[in-house]
């Protein structure tokens, strides 16, 4: 089965309001005048944004261990710019709930 859910990409939020038992966020993406434009809007019922904002604030901890780990097992070098070696970059990585 084909995946088509829409993928969001959001770097900020502009407000939030609850009403009649749901959150609504919505998301900003910064445009090239550097303001703050509405992306999208994420709706969460209000008894599941602990939950969320939880697994978001997990998410966040298992990022910053993987990169102190990586910084760990990498000598200390100063870092070349991206691209400029003409290899793909890629620094994605997947995490299980």
């Amino acid at each position: 089965m084909a995946d088509n859910r829409p993928t969001v990409f959001a770097d900020g939020v502009i407000e939030a309001q609850v009403a009649h038992g749901v959150a609504r966020i919505t998301l900003a993406v910064t445009g090239t005048d550097g303001k703050a434009q509405p992306c999208a809007t994420l709706c969460v019922p209000v008894t599941q944004l602990s939950a969320m904002v939880n697994g978001m604030g997990h998410l966040i901890k298992q990022i910053e261990d993987r990169v102190r780990a990586q910084q760990q097992a990498t000598p200390a070098e100063p870092a070349a710019a991206p691209g400029t070696d003409g290899a793909p970059q890629s620094g994605a990585f997947r995490f299980q709930s």
